[in-house]
């Protein structure tokens, strides 16, 4: 059996971290050791086909949610607490709904219990556009992507899975291929319609639109105690575009 690789820091309650589609462990880094100062010790998770975890041709939030409990079983935790942004944030609903007794509150960033028509497209397309036959550093991989991906922002939250997979070859983390066919699965929803009675807090950006006003009534069904919050000025990246305010509103409710 797998297990997914982590990153851990600090001592106290465990706080599992899972980042969205795309994105690794290292994106929350930052606010991570913010937690960790905090008194909790965090877990910064790369699920299966991102970051240094393993790569594998199934995927869906079925199996998604069983490598994190293998994960928690592995370090021996109990009573955790788990936050997941996006994909990581179905993820971490699907893992609460079908092991209550280990989730002790349940944090969801930017996400709704709900089926989202696959959006991603453009990017995998774009990704799979870059040649790392010719292209021999980040500076050249960024010029690449600009032709087909505008957005700064998207590009430089891309490049960070870039590393040398040996002295002359560059590489992406994520598992490009899998993750092409696997597409429509990121937009599906939890596959349960259980309930999780737990503390639940759902965060959304005030910018962004995968929290609509009417999707509360979605929530509340899956998760009867959830309470919603809204970070200013923040999009769907929420937690880096103020995270000042979300560590604010993420670590009051972590300690309520």
């Amino acid at each position: 059996m797998e297990i997914l690789h982590s990153k851990i820091m600090g001592t106290g309650k465990p706080l599992l971290i899972l980042h969205g589609f795309l994105g690794m462990s290292d994106n929350w880094k930052t606010l991570g050791s913010k937690y960790a100062e905090q008194g909790f010790e965090v877990h910064l998770l790369d699920q299966r086909n991102h970051g240094k975890s393993f790569h594998s041709p199934d995927f869906d939030y079925v199996i998604l949610c069983q490598d994190v409990v293998n994960y928690i079983k592995h370090h021996h935790l109990d009573e955790i607490n788990v936050l997941g942004h996006s994909m990581g944030g179905k993820t971490a609903m699907q893992l609460a709904i079908s092991n209550p007794e280990i989730v002790s509150k349940l944090l969801v960033a930017d996400i709704a219990p709900k089926f989202y028509p696959p959006h991603h497209q453009h990017i995998i397309d774009a990704l799979i556009q870059l040649d790392f036959n010719h292209i021999t550093s980040r500076k050249e991989a960024d010029k690449q992507l600009s032709k087909h991906l505008s957005d700064f922002g998207i590009r430089q939250f891309l490049l960070k899975n870039l590393y040398w997979k040996d002295k002359s070859t560059l590489g992406f983390r994520f598992n490009l291929d899998v993750l092409k066919n696997k597409i429509e699965e990121i937009g599906e929803n939890i596959d349960s319609t259980a309930t999780y009675h737990g503390p639940t807090l759902f965060i959304r950006g005030d910018r962004s639109e995968y929290i609509m006003p009417n999707d509360f009534q979605i929530i509340i069904k899956n998760f009867p105690n959830a309470a919603l919050e809204t970070v200013d000025n923040a999009g769907h990246w929420l937690h880096a575009e103020n995270p000042n305010q979300f560590f604010k509103k993420t670590l009051q409710f972590l300690n309520s």
